[in-house]
């Protein structure tokens, strides 16, 4: 407490020791505290939620947009963990959708090139879609870590192998050859 009486100060948020992930507790020996989750209501036998339209949605473009394979292949890739019932669907519905507009952003940088024309003065200015695209993809880390973190705490087994995120470049590559 402070002497105007606000409770501000105390430790930084994100300060100290990391904590380790579940599967390295057990590895080393030590117990780990499982979350016990109530059981799901009356299941329907649905793999997975369904693709939302707006995932599905035609672009102006012509162009497919490619957030429903995104989030399908998220989805999978968090049920073989059995994290699927941790991570919401609207963080992978978010990251689908981002890592779509970051690949429609490159497409148009290598279509129309780094350099526009200013508006009104006609001058060479940098192109929007760099900008846009440096901001899709920070969003896209930032919503992978997220859906990382949950898994990285909750799967109780050692994992490898490639993620939905190691496999965004190779993605935009099949998208320019209309793969």
């Amino acid at each position: 407490m402070a002497k105007d009486g606000t409770a501000r100060g105390g430790a930084r948020a994100g300060a100290g020791r990391k904590p380790k992930a579940l599967a390295e507790k057990i590895g080393e020996g030590g117990s780990a505290a499982v979350m016990e989750l109530p059981e799901p209501p009356a299941i329907d036998g649905a793999d997975m939620p369904p693709v939302k339209d707006y995932l599905k949605a035609a672009q102006k473009s012509g162009k497919d947009l490619c957030a429903a394979e995104v989030y399908e292949e998220t989805w999978r890739w968090l049920k073989e963990r059995g994290c699927e019932r941790l991570v919401g669907v609207q963080l992978v519905e978010q990251y689908a959708m981002s890592v779509s507009r970051w690949i429609q952003c490159e497409e148009c940088i290598s279509e129309y090139g780094f350099l526009a024309k200013h508006p009104t003065t006609g001058n060479a200015i940098a192109s929007p879609y760099v900008s846009m695209s440096q901001q899709y993809m920070k969003q896209v880390n930032q919503v992978w870590y997220q859906i990382y973190q949950v898994v990285k705490e909750n799967c109780s087994v050692a994992w490898q192998g490639a993620t939905p995120q190691d496999d965004v470049m190779e993605r935009l590559l099949r998208a320019r050859n209309g793969v």
